[in-house]
């Protein structure tokens, strides 16, 4: 069985930035008791609480603006309404969306989820943090080819010395790392249980500690840290709470409906890998905005950037982008549970599903999903 720290590793990640209100100490302990039991929830608690984690996990808001973008009514999807039902009742979807040119053409709710209600992301997060870095690039704040240490000089030394940005949005700093949930000596167990001196920075404090393993750039290799490290680099480069930064640059500008949440750690800072809660149409427009080439609010060109294959695996036409996963016909942003955008630019067309499976990951659930985002997507391009 897997470990709980897969979870509160996610949950409970130091971003250290610009200062943000830290969270009492008695509320950060029980923040890693919920931690550990997010896991193990019942299906009945997964139902409840992933529509409602903020009620749980203390956060920082996203503000929306006044002016919503419009997601008008398209063409209805020749899809039966039996198939979409067996499809979220097999998955424990909760909320299923399908835009097409920036119109939806299918939108479902279950499991007492509504249009109304925000559900996490878990790591769908990873990847709007990505978008953010396209912000900071157009803003001048930072360039992918700048050092880790420019933005992170207590790590002067370590093996993320001479690593840059984009190598870390790739995950491929080289750092030695071990991501094995059930070892309770691995460094995504022990990351946080250093006693850490006053005024040092967390999470700095213990990857400056990891020896190098390959070359920067040779290597994906999956690695919790460094998504936390990358909201370092990136709060500390815009000079805000990457919560602010994403509600001034994204959220009002692009024209999100609603407000979102954004869990923060112990030190009041958002989690940059892990679990902001927005509702289902907000997820879609996260894609739309991709599928839109950053609609002139990112660095002109990250988006293919950001999509292309840097870190290529075994299977052709799959690989790891700037915190987006590739494959041969577009690329998604996903997280445990079975939440996931995916977005395919050839047919215009973004596909949300929020879920609550019966386990973290499964290859089965996984599976189901793929082979019926192909059936939407070839419904869809019937037109």
């Amino acid at each position: 069985m897997k470990s709980w720290t897969i979870l509160a590793a996610a949950l409970l990640g130091v971003v250290p930035a610009t200062a943000q209100t830290p969270v009492d100490p008695a509320v950060a302990e029980r923040l890693r008791k919920a931690g550990a039991e997010v896991l193990f929830w019942n299906q009945a608690q997964r139902d409840r609480n992933f529509r409602a984690m903020e009620t749980i996990f203390p956060t920082a808001p996203v503000k929306a603006g006044k002016v919503v973008r419009a997601l008008p009514a398209g063409r209805r999807l020749a899809i039966s309404q039996a198939e979409v039902a067996r499809f979220m009742a097999g998955t424990n979807a909760a909320g299923l969306l399908v835009l097409q040119d920036g119109k939806v053409r299918l939108e479902r709710y279950a499991r007492g989820f509504g249009p109304t209600q925000r559900w996490t992301s878990f790591s769908v997060a990873k990847s709007l943090t990505s978008t953010l870095f396209g912000a900071a690039v157009a803003d001048g704040k930072l360039a992918l080819t700048d050092p880790v240490t420019r933005f992170v000089p207590e790590l002067k030394g370590s093996a993320y010395d001479g690593v840059t940005v984009a190598q870390v949005l790739t995950m491929s700093s080289g750092a030695k790392w071990n991501e094995d949930y059930t070892d309770p000596k691995s460094d995504v167990a022990r990351m946080f249980s250093l006693a850490t001196p006053p005024g040092e920075d967390v999470i700095a404090y213990y990857m400056k500690r990891l020896p190098r393993a390959a070359a920067p750039g040779s290597v994906f290799h999956y690695n919790t840290g460094e998504t936390n490290l990358a909201g370092t680099i990136l709060a500390r480069a815009v000079g805000e709470p990457i919560n602010l930064y994403a509600s001034r640059r994204i959220w009002q500008r692009y024209g999100m409906e609603a407000d979102a949440a954004w869990q923060v750690d112990a030190a009041g800072q958002p989690i940059a890998g892990c679990c902001i809660s927005m509702r289902l149409r907000d997820y879609g427009r996260l894609g739309q905005l991709m599928l839109e080439n950053g609609h002139g609010l990112l660095a002109k060109d990250w988006v293919p950037e950001a999509t292309a294959i840097h870190q290529p695996f075994k299977e052709p036409g799959r690989g790891y982008g700037y915190f987006w996963w590739i494959e041969p016909n577009g690329f998604r942003a996903s997280g445990i549970f079975g939440q996931q955008i995916w977005v395919r630019p050839k047919d215009r067309l973004v596909i949300v599903a929020l879920s609550a499976w019966p386990s973290a990951l499964s290859d089965d659930l996984a599976k189901k999903r793929e082979a019926f985002f192909e059936k939407l997507a070839t419904a869809a391009a019937r037109r």
